[in-house]
This record gives C-alpha cells, sequence and structure tokens, in this order.
C-alpha cells in the first residue's frame, strides 16, 4: 500500500487536528459565532477548547475509502488560548497579541491491522502565536453593523513529533496562516460571519517514514474558511448554521518535486448554539458533518468553546 497520503502529522488544535496529509495546524470550525467582533471590548481574553473528533474512514485522493480492512480515528483535543486586546488603538484600530496551547489528549486509530499501517501517538501540539488589529464596530442606528479583524498568525514547531508514526501532534515545520474575519449584522439579532485563512509552510527537514529518504517535505498551500449565520433568540442565547471549508491549491513537495495527487480537502456543516451568561462569559458548541473529503478523514466534529473576558 502507498501510505504517502497518511506521511506525516496529525495537525491539532485551534486547528482542527487533521490526521492525513501534509498540512499543518489549521482552524476548522473551532471559532464560529459573531467571529469578527470581540464581547467585551479591550482587555484580556481567555479561550478554552475541547473537540472531540470522530472518523470512520480516510479517504483518498479522489475521496475513496483507503484499501485498509479499517481507517477509523477517534481523538480528543483541548487549547487553551489566551489574548490581549489593548485600549489605545493605532491606525483606527486596536493592535494585539494571541497565543494557544494545543494537546491532543487523547487518540485512538484501528486500522484492522493491529496498528501495522497507521500508527499514532499524543502530546504537546505546536504552539500558535499571532498579532492582530481588531477595528471597531461600525454602528448602525440600532447597533453595530459591522466589525472585522486581520491577523498574522505562525505555528511554531513545538509539537511532538517522531518520523517513525503516522500520526503526530507536532508538523515539525514553521507555517504562516493569516487571516481576515468578519461579521455583519443583518439586524440587531441576526448575524452573519466568516474567517478566511491563507497558508503557507516552510520545509519539514526530517519527513515521515513513508517518504523514503527524502530529505525534505513541503506542504501545499491552501485556502480555508469558518462562516457561521445566527439569530439571538434571547439577550442569553444564541442558535445558529456553522461551517467549515479546506482547500489545498498547491502539491505538496518532496525534495522539491511536486507529489501527485497530493493535495486535501474536505467541507463541513452543522448546527451551532452560544450561551452567554453576561457580557464576559460565552459558552459555544458545535457540530459539524464533514463532506467530500480528500486526502485526510472524513467524519464529525464537535466543537466546545468557552470565553472569559477579565474585567
Amino acid at each position: 500500500m502507498n501510505k504517502g497520503f497518511i506521511s506525516s502529522v496529525l495537525i491539532l488544535g485551534f486547528s482542527n487536528t487533521v490526521m492525513a496529509g501534509a498540512l499543518p495546524t489549521v482552524n476548522l470550525g473551532m471559532t464560529s459565532f459573531v467571529d469578527g467582533a470581540v464581547p467585551a471590548g479591550s482587555g484580556w481574553y481567555a479561550q478554552s477548547y475541547v473537540q472531540n473528533y470522530s472518523a470512520n474512514s480516510i479517504r483518498d485522493a479522489q475521496g475513496n475509502k483507503i484499501p485498509l480492512p479499517k481507517s477509523d480515528v477517534d481523538y480528543i483535543s483541548v487549547a487553551q488560548q489566551l489574548s490581549y486586546v489593548p485600549e489605545k488603538t493605532i491606525a483606527g484600530g486596536h493592535i494585539g497579541l494571541n497565543m494557544l496551547v494545543p494537546v491532543l489528549a487523547h487518540i485512538d486509530v484501528d486500522d484492522g491491522l493491529n496498528h501495522q499501517a497507521i500508527k499514532a501517538q499524543r502530546g504537546m501540539a505546536d504552539l500558535v502565536v499571532g498579532t492582530f488589529i481588531q477595528f471597531d464596530p461600525i454602528m448602525g442606528e440600532s447597533g453595530p453593523k459591522f466589525a472585522h479583524r486581520f491577523e498574522f498568525q505562525v505555528n511554531l514547531p513545538t509539537g511532538k513529533y517522531d518520523r517513525n508514526k503516522d500520526i503526530n501532534p507536532g508538523a515539525n515545520a514553521v507555517s504562516f496562516d493569516p487571516y481576515w474575519a468578519a461579521t455583519y449584522w443583518i439586524d440587531p439579532k441576526w448575524t452573519v460571519s466568516g474567517r478566511f485563512h491563507y497558508l503557507y509552510s516552510l520545509k519539514n527537514n526530517d519527513p515521515n517514514y513513508t517518504y523514503g529518504n527524502a530529505k525534505n517535505l513541503q506542504a501545499g498551500q491552501a485556502l480555508h474558511a469558518n462562516f457561521e449565520t445566527s439569530y439571538a433568540f434571547s439577550p442569553h442565547l444564541r442558535l445558529g448554521l456553522n461551517g467549515y471549508w479546506l482547500k489545498q491549491i498547491t502539491e505538496t513537495k518532496v525534495d522539491g518535486a511536486k507529489l501527485k495527487d497530493s493535495k486535501e480537502q474536505v467541507w463541513a456543516i452543522g448546527p451551532g448554539a452560544m450561551y452567554s451568561f453576561d457580557q464576559h462569559d460565552h459558552l459555544a458548541a458545535n457540530l459539524y458533518f464533514e463532506q467530500n473529503a480528500e486526502n485526510r478523514p472524513q467524519g464529525t466534529n464537535l466543537v466546545l468553546r468557552y470565553i472569559h473576558h477579565f474585567h
């Protein structure tokens, strides 16, 4: 069996954890409601994430199940994010800082061959750091109408990595994942939000064993996005429809040569809810059902997120 497409890394975290292919950490569905704004203005924010992912298949480059007796993947990941939004503005925006520490807490892989084909490990994942500019909302007659943010995000190769494992918490390569997030209020209760990323990865100089004696591997460039539309049924409860999308746009390279049929893709959609205890504390839950996966698992993704503003 050619295992090149399940070769290098499990990408975790802030990030949706990704099991197949070479792409590094990406945020697939971890953020959703009113994503272009901050809920309580300037100050320090702490966010906690718990993700429960379950897939009964890994898909190949044509979207078919890989030729193994089984390709079941189940994991739980957790992450802690700390952010600072300053009160002062520069050029009309608040220039802040982000840091996220993800951990692959549990993983269970069943290849039907007693782990002869797919070997995995858990542990610390790659540190995510970023600097952003958050603009104040544009106000209308009945409240905010539009808010947005730009962030330059970097994934650092601090996570656990073993070239002899098919699934690792760390990617063993630096990657850049800048994004633009925006929220539009159709009316005071109804919002539409999106977060749009461009991903560029540097080289992994210790590629997975399935690439033989290769000296380096560079994941292809990719686009990915989160989106939501939701309605506030009360000051405390917001319900909506949420989703994410990933499309690798260039082939992965091995020792500088393009690896044919190495592009990843997936999209997902599902329901979500957010309960706001007050302006400073919010609990969000999102359930996603993945579709049309290529070179990666396809399953269901449950994300719980707690947001706290220190005041």
